[in-house]
């Protein structure tokens, strides 16, 4: 069976027209869009000589058995964020799919190394905050302690939401098991930002991706009426917390690569006749240097500090969940920037700033790379997002040659140990 790029793009529209509504993209972990869209999933893979299985923490895995037990794992995720995009994530999955379609032809079922494509469980985080928790849960990093009780804005709790979809989060852990005979792992993702379309360029070969420090920032004041408490009586946590959410954007710039975000801020009582008594904000930091993340923690921490004074609140920190810069195999990433020369290409280099499943893999020893593809006015995690047909065409068959480079490179290392 030959490669047929077209056909990804024609699936992807397909699950987009499955899963999404006028706002976008409604694919979130752990909800019946997404249960929906795993279970279209499992069409696509009739009649391919595969084994297919879910692992303790509700990562998919689909085998394609070689001579080698030796795996190539491919894949990405189909969650994703509320309202968000068609691609984000799902390319990888469905770019997968095709190049295992591939290996499954060209070989008659049985190719020189085992190809396995993965599915991983909530990469997004969207609902209750804990990026990559099936990559995690693979790579031996899960914090099952700390995630067990986390809550959506609900009050459901991820181990609730885990026990209804069918799986026990004492047991996730058990998802480490997947590891056994993995060689390399490749990932075809969408940029997600606007540097390649400024440089007239489809394709980069992923560096890493940056550390990410992740906190959970609470400010305490005073409940009051906003009608009768003077301006100056006032220990107003909500213009603590604005304060903070304005600093941090001079704290990032000191540094060329560094992005610091306060995403989301919720106010107790939260009415408008009354002054904010508490104020629960999140705080996301990333850079490719860990000493930079750790600058930018300490002097946020200060600044909040800072603030509450000021405002008469106090102030508590509590992280959320962290991950370390992660570099990606040297020879990997030389591995890409072969396929892109050789589709008449520069290959360009590029960190990446938002978190991928591939950093989980890679931090549990894998040799790991990935390859980006231009997103067009560099918006994610919007419905608007979008890549150009040519452009998908092109990144399926360079996603192809890399599986190709890789698969021979474990061969070859196979046979000399």
């Amino acid at each position: 069976m030959p490669l047929h790029p077209q056909r990804t793009i024609a699936e992807l529209k397909e699950l987009r027209a499955l899963t999404e509504d006028a706002n976008g993209a409604q694919r979130v972990a752990w909800t019946d869009t997404w249960l929906k869209a795993r279970e279209w999933f499992t069409s696509k893979l009739q009649g391919l000589p595969v084994e297919d299985h879910y692992d303790a923490a509700g990562n998919r895995w689909v085998t394609l058995a070689g001579e080698s037990p030796q795996a190539l794992i491919l894949g990405s995720h189909l969650d994703s964020v509320p309202n968000g995009g068609w691609l984000d994530g799902a390319l990888g999955v469905m770019a997968a799919l095709e190049v295992l379609r591939r290996f499954a032809g060209e070989f008659n079922g049985r190719p020189p190394l085992t190809i396995r494509l993965v599915d991983f469980a909530d990469e997004e985080g969207a609902r209750f905050g804990r990026s990559l928790f099936g990559s995690s849960a693979f790579a031996g990093t899960a914090s099952i302690a700390a995630d067990r009780n986390r809550a959506d804005r609900d009050g459901v709790t991820l181990e609730a939401a885990l026990r209804r979809c069918g799986y026990d989060v004492e047991a996730i852990g058990d998802a480490q098991r997947e590891r056994a005979h993995a060689a390399a792992y490749l990932e075809l993702h969408i940029e997600q930002g606007p540097i390649l379309e400024r440089q007239g360029l489809p394709l980069a070969v992923v560096l890493g991706t940056k550390g990410v420090e992740r906190h959970a920032v609470t400010f305490h004041g005073q409940e009051a009426h906003s009608g009768s408490t003077p301006m100056t009586s006032r220990r107003d946590a909500l213009a603590a917390a604005a304060k903070l959410a304005l600093e941090i954007r001079p704290i990032a710039r000191q540094y060329p690569d560094a992005v610091c975000t306060m995403g989301s801020v919720k106010t107790f009582p939260g009415i408008v006749t009354a002054v904010v008594g508490r104020c629960e904000a999140t705080l996301d930091q990333r850079d490719l240097d860990a000493a930079v993340l750790a600058d930018m923690f300490g002097a946020a921490k200060a600044a909040s500090r800072r603030f509450a004074a000021e405002e008469g609140c106090s102030v508590e920190w509590s992280r959320i969940w962290s991950i370390e810069p992660i570099p990606f195999h040297p020879a990997l990433i030389g591995f890409g920037e072969e396929t892109i020369r050789e589709l008449d290409f520069h290959p360009q280099r590029l960190p990446s700033g938002p978190l991928h499943d591939a950093a989980e893999v890679s931090r549990a020893g894998i040799p790991t790379v990935m390859m980006f593809v231009q997103s067009l006015g560099g918006i994610s995690h919007n419905k608007i997002e979008d890549t150009s047909p040519e452009h998908l065409e092109l990144a399926v068959q360079a996603f192809d040659r890399l599986a190709s480079k890789t698969a021979d490179w474990i061969l070859r290392q196979t046979q000399t140990q």
